[in-house]
């Protein structure tokens, strides 16, 4: 498997009239690793970065007090440094300061004479420093996040995002090469351009913007970083069970969070596998049982959750109507069931609900199903929530949130004191969500994922596979999947519309097997009919183009 490589990323702060503003580069169109996406300056730790002819150039940071800082063994010195050069070489903007300690300004001979030496490899930091009689101050980098790209991308990065105020006399210019344009934007106007599709963000990009959008001015951001350090990302293996042997699991691997939960000391006891029919205990007070009902769209089977406390128990989800699984759920809840809450009513969610009310005279809590031809009708629900609505026992709170776009009667649960959060089939693990009108709704579906990034949630438990982690990057990389889908089905339109639906399927999923073509109709239809909300796209009788 490919390793990591070491990286550094500097977000570049400035006061502004709107409070502050963040610089953001974009990446060439032809670039390997998030081709047109806008990023902050950065790149891969160079061997140049930890070179010692360096040492005497930097202030701030000692090598010891940088892997503190970043919770490593060595090469700390290294990923500041690299944060400076990449900025340097990638926007123009240096961060050093002359031998009376102030910043550099715009018409220093540093950042017209290096800049492309730099950048080219002619010349290394340790040269300029020496000639100009410049130092790095390294402590006006605040560390504020780490990101390892899981595997599968085409480059594989461990990289570490600091945060620094940008020099004030200097002018960013982009490179040219690697980066195409560059901007400044203020943190929110940057998060609301990517929820409309106008620019392109990576996952962690949008959790530092995420970050720095709660607060208004430079010195409260920059304040909040120096306060408050990352959770380090996980790099380490993990010992496991799979089958009855002991295996190692990567962090990139499908099972790997819940077994970290499961067994923080890495005893070696947590599962890897979904065992159909077993108890699995992921909280405090919470239990899932899956479904023996396997196959393409529910992966190893239907997850049911049982929350329960000294107040009685929950059961989320019951699944189709399984003799063997209903009754595993009857006889350890008995009679103390207070209620059954559905997600959704597809057939492999809900129509075991009804046995278990039969059972148990629990009352069934979720939303009536659509008549659409695809739901469990025999799902009557005792009580309607709203959006907000909560639920509790003795010990434990559920907030019902209404997520539609898969199904338009989709609800999530949140248990607030484990936070978290029941997904149903909103976000599931492994599988992008099949969104199929005319009841599953692709702009519903997308302003669901957003609401959820405004709840406090830690974990996500899906209807099908392991637990989740990160919610806030999973839900980013829900999203951004989705836009450039989008912008695929925007270039197909405008190479081949207009066109009918199975016209444009070919160019709008050239990356899927034709045998997933008919599937992939559905979900093109769901783009389409978004853009045709949104007034960029327009129909005549089957035919579909760009307006």
């Amino acid at each position: 498997m490919m390793q990591p490589r070491p990286a550094s990323t500097l977000a570049l702060l400035r006061e502004s009239a709107d409070g502050f503003e963040v610089l953001m580069l974009q990446r060439s169109h032809q670039a390997a690793f998030l081709p047109g996406y806008y990023v902050f300056p950065g790149g891969a730790v160079d061997t140049i970065d930890t070179h010692p002819d360096l040492i005497p150039w930097l202030t701030g940071h000692s090598e010891a007090s940088a892997c503190q800082m970043l919770g490593i063994d060595t090469d700390g010195l290294g990923y500041l440094v690299a944060a400076i050069r990449e900025c340097f070489e990638e926007a123009g903007l240096l961060l050093a300061q002359d031998p009376d300690g102030a910043t550099i300004g715009a018409n220093h001979p540093a950042l017209d004479e290096d800049r492309h030496a730099i950048m080219h490899g002619d010349r290394p930091m340790a040269d300029l420093c020496r000639t100009h009689n410049l130092t790095l101050p390294l402590d006006r980098l605040h560390y504020i996040d780490h990101w390892v790209t899981p595997p599968g991308a085409p480059r594989r990065f461990d990289t570490r995002f600091f945060l620094a105020e940008a020099p004030e006399d200097q002018a960013a210019a982009h490179d040219g090469r690697e980066t195409i344009d560059h901007c400044w934007l203020n943190p929110q106007q940057a998060l609301d351009e990517h929820r409309e599709g106008k620019r392109q963000f990576g996952a962690p990009t949008l959790t530092v913007l995420r970050r720095l959008a709660r607060f208004d001015r430079l010195d409260d951001a920059l304040a909040d970083a120096q306060r408050n350090r990352p959770q380090p990302f996980p790099t380490e293996l993990w010992p496991a069970r799979k089958n009855g042997d002991l295996v190692t699991l990567d962090p990139g691997d499908a099972a790997y969070p819940e077994v970290r939960k499961r067994d923080p000391e890495g005893y070696g006891t947590a599962e890897a596998t979904i065992e159909p029919g077993l108890w699995v205990r992921l909280g405090e007070q919470i239990w899932r049982l899956t479904v023996p009902n396997p196959g393409v769209m529910t992966g190893p089977g239907t997850n049911t959750y049982l929350i329960e406390d000294a107040d009685g128990a929950l059961i989320i989800d019951p699944g189709p109507h399984h003799a063997e699984h209903i009754e595993r759920l009857l006889t350890r809840t008995g009679s103390r069931v207070r209620a059954i809450l559905v997600t959704h009513t597809h057939g492999d969610h809900s129509p075991g609900a009804r046995a278990l009310k039969k059972a148990t005279g629990a009352p069934l809590v979720g939303l009536a199903p659509p008549d659409d031809g695809f739901q469990d009708t025999s799902f009557v629900p005792d009580h309607t929530p709203a959006h907000g609505d909560v639920i509790t026992l003795a010990d434990a709170r559920l907030k019902i949130l209404h997520t539609p776009g898969h199904a338009s009667n989709h609800l999530c649960f949140l248990h607030e004191g484990e936070r978290m959060l029941f997904s149903g089939d909103h976000i599931m693990q492994g599988s992008t969500v099949v969104i199929n009108p005319p009841d599953g709704d692709m702009a519903d579906y997308l302003d669901s994922l957003h609401h959820l990034l405004e709840e406090e949630i830690d974990w996500i438990a899906p209807g099908h596979g392991f637990l989740l982690a990160y919610p806030q990057i999973v839900i980013d990389l829900l999203v951004t999947h989705r836009l450039n889908r989008e912008r695929k089905v925007i270039r197909a339109l405008r190479k081949t519309g207009p066109a009918p639906l199975d016209d444009l399927v070919p160019e709008a999923y050239a990356d899927a097997a034709p045998a997933l073509h008919g599937l992939a109709a559905r979900s093109l239809l769901a783009h389409l009919l978004k853009l045709e909300n949104d007034g960029r796209a327009t129909r005549d009788g089957e035919h579909w183009a760009l307006r």
